[in-house]
């Protein structure tokens, strides 16, 4: 985990094993969110690329807590059991952000059946492809930006509709570029040793966000591009998908 191929720091890099999960193929879509929360947030809600489908644009404006009642209310939807308990009184403890005024205190349910974010690991494993590609391209599917990710070089100052570049080699789109996507994480480093599900720190001040967006540079989107934001942060860069327990 955290080893980029296109260099190497010469760092030693921990390995991860996971347990077996989903993923969605696409970001949350702005239609998707609609018809589950009642509200799109996003900011490009109209003027599409040409040949695009505005509401299969990801949806963004999207904060971590947005994207953890998201993962809670589609369960319940669908008939799962919710991964999450939301306490919105009870500031959380580990929550060291002196300016979150948030702060609801969210814990995880490991015998449910529900979406939820990715965990920093996970996303990483789906970034690079997994075993649908041995991890040997700078970006996701591809040692071309272009072919993967819409960024500052081919967006248009824009989102676009999902799935319209190339999927890496476990059949996911846009892991690079479109939107960045929230991970569970707490800011902190890279694991030391090796672990099985690891799900980042116990506590800390911001959450962790993956993958580059539509103004990204090249370099910023690279497998293993992480940066760590407020949790209540909302722009037009934050997204998210999905992923649930697997085999």
């Amino acid at each position: 985990m955290g080893k980029d191929f296109s260099w190497d720091s010469g760092t030693n890099y921990p390995t991860v094993t996971l347990s077996g999960f989903y993923m969605g193929k696409y970001e949350v879509t702005q239609a998707q969110y609609q018809a589950v929360m009642g509200t799109n947030p996003s900011s490009f809600k109209s003027n599409p690329a040409s040949g695009e489908i505005q509401e299969n644009r990801p949806v963004e404006r999207i904060n971590w807590y947005d994207a953890i009642e998201f993962c809670n209310t589609l369960s319940v939807k669908e008939g799962l059991s919710p991964y999450y308990s939301i306490d919105k009184v009870n500031k959380d403890p580990n929550n060291n952000n002196d300016y979150d005024t948030i702060k609801w205190t969210v814990t995880r349910n490991n015998t449910a059946n529900g979406y939820r974010l990715p965990t920093s690991a996970q996303w990483e494993y789906a970034s690079k492809g997994g075993n649908g590609t041995p991890g040997n391209y700078m970006y996701s599917g591809s040692n071309t930006a272009g072919e993967v990710a819409w960024y500052e070089n081919n967006s248009g100052n824009k989102t676009h509709e999902v799935g319209k570049k190339k999927a890496n080699g476990l059949g996911i789109y846009d892991m690079n570029g479109n939107v960045l996507e929230w991970c569970w994480d707490w800011d902190g480093g890279y694991p030391i040793e090796t672990q099985t599900d690891p799900q980042g720190p116990a506590s800390g001040f911001s959450r962790t966000i993956c993958g580059g967006h539509w103004i990204s540079t090249e370099s910023e989107l690279q497998l293993v591009s992480r940066t760590t934001v407020h949790p209540f942060d909302r722009t037009y860069g934050y997204g998210f998908r999905l992923v649930r327990p697997g085999n």
